[in-house]
């Protein structure tokens, strides 16, 4: 397979058509359709066209009623095939004239030209000795006729006909001359085969004439949005004759001058004259070294995977697609072939933007709309309530029981049981509020806009849509997040056990004491001896007792309670933290990662895009 390379460091044109084919499955769904599709086109035409003749160069001559293209056909090809008329159309479907069709006949079913007429060697064109008033050679009708009724030139039973002999056989062996219809055609199929053939040969000449080689309707319909096809374009000025010598050198100049506007630069200008023959040899000179060239078909294609990346380069920034006409290669840049792709309509480099530095602001405001304040403070109150649950005072600490936990009453399961791999339910934290949602979305938005700042406006818009692409995932999944949060160990505090071993000894011996001065009692209202009553100094045993123990028990319990307290925040702070890295996990993953993905895609499409439309790396 020959492969077109441009410049040492020049990607082939398998490389280019890969990017093209990657920059429209990115751009799929961010940029303009038609943008998208005919880039699609591009690479699906230049599959089917690699596979065909190589060997087989498939020249159209297009122009407008009237420019004398089938004439110039006529003489081109040594025969009368071409009907030539003056004031109307008269060309309604294309026709082709080959030069060795040995191979041609897939090109040309492709192509889709039903008449098809093999030229001899014997008669190949013989420049300007050609009868003048006749404007070309004349094939015998029989020839011409019964080539209009042949199938093709492989098995189809092509006529061939008699040509004349300016060209050897090796000059135009190859060759595949093409008449298409008018282009200003006032039948619309006749348009409509121009526009499609116009996108199909490998080779295109414009012929035009001197009434109307100005006319905006080629100019912008055509040439203009074809400027990157300037390697596979000729120009012809046909009618010279019908000017003077001067007056043909200022329509030449001006029509040069207006080639250059359109981003033709460097495209051949040949003036001609179908009647005379003048101009012919130049013509023929340059087609025959086109076509032993035997490239067109590969600067066609390179050429048609720069406009198509044009265009999608175009839709990226904005700019849509040309209005001025809806011909082939319309949604081109004007002048866009004739530039690099830096000097064209540039691709905006992605913003260097780490998405982790819009993660904070983004958390913060989910986390408030997750109802973490709620939860952390639960934490601390549930850390309290359960060591006054485990420390408290004998006496009084049975009445936590019948007090709710705050973490289960928000439907938060123990680390315990969080751990056991179960499935995790809903929580009863309050339903966001207006105020919290509203933070939320404000905070999605400012990240997105964050990450989009600089983006040309059909990716920014990708990005924004990227950011809440999982919007009605969000709340549910911040719930989940915090149900499954672990907010604290598993173990109980050592000191929890000590204290409570603690207030069950001082319990004991106040029960002791209490009992001993019942018993004493009881003794006195029976009027029984009273037992030796040890003391303390001067304070009775059973009265140190009962009074220690009650004095040291509400000191435990006060001292457990500050412990408790100060333990609470300890696992309020961890539980935050712990809730705010899940959060984090969910602003990533419903959030910021779309939004990390859009940026990425948008890289891979200015670089694959750059090189469909450069043909190289950089």
């Amino acid at each position: 397979m020959k492969l077109l390379k441009r410049r040492r460091n020049a990607v082939s044109l398998d490389g280019r058509l890969e990017g093209l084919a990657e920059a429209a499955d990115l751009a799929d769904g961010r940029l303009d359709a038609d943008a998208v599709a005919g880039a699609r086109s591009v690479v699906s035409r230049a599959g089917v066209r690699r596979s065909l003749s190589i060997d087989h160069t498939a020249v159209a001559l297009a122009g407008a009623t009237g420019s004398g293209k089938s004439s110039l056909f006529n003489l081109l090809s040594g025969t009368a095939l071409a009907t030539v008329g003056v004031t109307r159309p008269t060309t309604s479907t294309a026709q082709a004239a080959l030069w060795r069709s040995a191979g041609s006949g897939p090109l040309l079913d492709w192509l889709d030209i039903p008449r098809r007429h093999e030229v001899s060697p014997a008669g190949a064109w013989s420049g300007p000795e050609t009868p003048a008033g006749r404007g070309a050679a004349v094939a015998s009708g029989r020839g011409a006729r019964a080539g209009d009724d042949a199938g093709g030139p492989e098995g189809r039973g092509a006529a061939v006909v008699p040509g004349l002999d300016g060209w050897t056989e090796g000059d135009a062996a190859g060759l595949i001359l093409l008449d298409l219809p008018d282009h200003d055609s006032i039948e619309s199929a006749h348009r409509l085969e121009v526009d499609r053939l116009v996108e199909l040969v490998d080779l295109l000449v414009w012929v035009l004439d001197p009434q109307k080689y100005a006319d905006a309707a080629v100019h912008e319909r055509y040439l203009r949005p074809l400027a990157r096809h300037r390697d596979v374009m000729v120009v012809v000025l046909n009618q010279v004759d019908r000017l003077t010598p001067a007056a043909a050198e200022r329509c030449l100049k001006d029509l040069r001058r207006l080639l250059d506007e359109d981003g033709l630069a460097g495209v051949p200008l040949v003036g001609v004259s179908a009647r005379t023959g003048a101009g012919l040899p130049e013509l023929g000179s340059l087609l025959a070294s086109r076509v032993a060239d035997r490239r067109s078909w590969a600067a066609r294609l390179a050429a048609d995977v720069g406009t198509a990346a044009d265009a999608l380069v175009r839709a990226s920034s904005g700019m849509g697609a040309l209005t001025a006409g809806s011909g082939p290669g319309a949604g081109a840049a004007p002048g866009a072939g004739a530039r690099s792709g830096s000097d064209a309509v540039a691709t905006v480099a992605a913003p260097e933007v780490s998405v982790d530095g819009l993660a904070g602001p983004l958390t913060d405001a989910l986390s408030e709309a997750a109802g973490v304040p709620t939860v952390v403070e639960a934490v601390a109150k549930a850390h309290r309530h359960r060591s006054v649950a485990a420390t408290g005072w004998p006496l009084t600490r049975w009445i936590r029981r019948f007090r709710p936990d705050p973490l289960r009453r928000l439907r938060l399961s123990t680390p315990g049981a969080r751990s056991s791999g179960g499935p995790v339910g809903r929580t009863s934290i309050p339903v966001t509020t207006v105020v919290q949602r509203s933070r939320m979305d404000t905070a999605i938005r400012e990240a997105a806009g964050a990450a989009s700042a600089g983006l040309p406006a059909p990716w920014a818009a990708a990005v924004r849509q990227a950011a809440r692409s999982h919007g009605d995932e969000l709340e549910d999944g911040l719930d989940r997040a915090v149900a499954a949060t672990s907010l604290g160990p598993v173990r109980r505090p050592m000191w929890w056990r000590v204290a409570g071993l603690a207030q069950w000894a001082v319990f004991a011996a106040m029960l002791a004491g209490a009992l001993w001065l019942i018993g004493l009692l009881g003794m006195d209202y029976l009027r029984l001896p009273q037992p030796y009553l040890p003391t303390a100094g001067e304070l009775p045993w059973p009265t140190l007792l009962l009074t220690g123990g009650i004095l040291l028990g509400l000191l435990i319990a006060l001292l457990s309670r500050v412990a408790a307290w100060l333990g609470g925040r300890r696992r309020a702070r961890g539980a935050a933290r712990a809730l705010r890295a899940s959060i984090g996990q969910v602003a990533r993953e419903l959030v910021l990662d779309p939004v990390a993905g859009e940026l990425s895609r948008y890289r891979r499409f200015t670089e694959a895009v750059t090189v469909a439309r450069n043909g190289d790396g950089g």
